[in-house]
């Protein structure tokens, strides 16, 4: 099984968890360990908790973690449960959180999980496979004004009520079972003239469906809420995100954090009892450098925000 993974913005991953030697810190998003290889070289009798819904990147994990299999617990779960886990675990608090967000490179490699538009394989896009739910439902079965708020909402897609339209006329003679057809009727939906410009015309539609399938927006703000719950005070949270509307919730979540008053401002005292409870350490996302980008093309749209507990 090819499972490559190029950690994004390592070095400012690393520096961002301020990682003590006998600290316990979660990778959320385990991947292909990348980010986790580097986190348990510095620890020594601390705990690194690697989370996954894709058991193909727990499996993997476990290899390139092998080494130091006495640091790492693994898990086959979603981040979003991570309360759930560290209570099953008898762990209370940890110092440091880290969730890559978004689609690995595996997933996008592995021809047959059906996340790249540049490889033809069935509609899947799963992250977790043991789900019922799958790229193909979402295509198949969802209404024209449906489809075409997901390619709007998750999609920031221009074309989407013409894509939704192409997409319901298609299956009409018979259901659309593989990406390759799925392009096909996006690049027919799409006017010529615009599909030279501005990448491949199915990128949207694709991340959109994924983004569906997977409730990845869904259990975004409450898993960061969680995540932030569980710190222990000057804990550290990172998040990587690779497109607008994941950091959008990532960038108003930290800023709820943040305040010690959400009072309307008509109010003359506070009577909300928010107290502040995230330090946040970048007023801007920390993006990868020309360098980076230039080593790994996938890292270019990616931010990351760091948060400290207080």
């Amino acid at each position: 099984m090819n499972f490559e993974h190029i950690p994004v913005m390592l070095n400012e991953v690393l520096e961002g968890l301020n990682i003590k030697d006998d600290g316990v810190y979660i990778d959320g998003t385990l991947g292909g360990a990348g980010h986790s290889i580097e986190i348990v070289k510095r620890l020594n009798t601390g705990k690194l908790i690697g989370i996954d819904q894709d058991e193909n990147a727990i499996n993997k994990s476990k290899e390139v973690l092998s080494d130091y299999s006495d640091n790492v617990i693994f898990v086959h779960d979603n981040f979003k449960n991570m309360k759930n886990i560290l209570n099953e675990l008898g762990i209370k608090k940890v110092d440091g959180i880290l969730l890559d967000l978004g689609v690995s490179s595996h997933q996008l490699d592995e021809e047959e999980r059906g996340f790249s538009y540049n490889k033809d394989a069935p509609l899947d896009m799963r992250m977790n496979r043991e789900s019922s739910f799958s790229a193909w439902d979402v295509v198949n079965k969802y209404n024209e004004r449906q489809l075409e708020k997901i390619l709007w909402d998750f999609g920031e897609e221009k074309w989407a009520k013409r894509i939704a339209k192409f997409i319901v006329e298609g299956r009409k003679e018979s259901p659309i079972d593989t990406t390759y057809e799925l392009v096909s009727i996006i690049k027919k939906a799409i006017p010529k003239q615009v599909r030279s410009k501005g990448g491949h015309p199915a990128r949207k539609t694709f991340q959109a469906i994924r983004i569906e399938v997977n409730r990845e927006l869904d259990i975004l703000k409450n898993s960061i809420l969680d995540a932030n719950s569980v710190l222990y005070e000057k804990g550290r949270l990172c998040i990587i995100t690779f497109h607008s509307l994941e950091d959008r919730i990532v960038k108003d979540t930290f800023k709820y954090l943040n305040k010690d008053c959400i009072c309307p401002p008509e109010f003359p005292i506070c009577n909300c009892d928010k107290k502040k409870e995230l330090k946040i350490l970048t007023r801007k996302p920390i993006t990868p450098s020309k360098k980076e980008i230039g080593t790994n093309p996938r890292s270019r749209s990616a931010k990351l925000r760091i948060g400290e507990k207080v």
